[in-house]
């Protein structure tokens, strides 16, 4: 099903998560923040193993802490497998301060 983790290439990101860009045009360095949401958000297994592979877990939970936005599972996620608290993501923080009505 899945390959060995150490074979994932950064390249071999599945291009639909890339639906409004090109794929080719993308800095893997200045574009960090950009690639790493959106395999977060809309990517699956393999497309994490590549971007873990290629920033590794600090780096990403770092970048990850200072969005405005990102899914709660994608926080979930990121408490799980690393020792950051969801407190200390911005998006959490910034979800806490407009609460909806009703849980809706």
């Amino acid at each position: 099903m899945f390959r060995e983790t150490s074979s994932y290439q950064l390249q071999d990101i599945n291009p639909r998560i890339f639906w409004d860009m090109e794929l080719g045009s993308l800095d893997y360095e200045r574009n960090a923040p950009l690639i790493i949401q959106r395999v977060l958000e809309y990517g699956d297994l393999s497309d994490w193993y590549a971007i873990k592979k290629h920033y590794g877990l600090d780096r990403i939970v770092a970048i990850s802490e200072g969005f405005r936005s990102l899914d709660p599972v994608a926080v979930a996620w990121l408490c799980c497998l690393s020792n950051a608290k969801k407190e200390d993501f911005r998006c959490y923080r910034i979800a806490q301060s407009f609460p909806t009505l009703w849980n809706s």
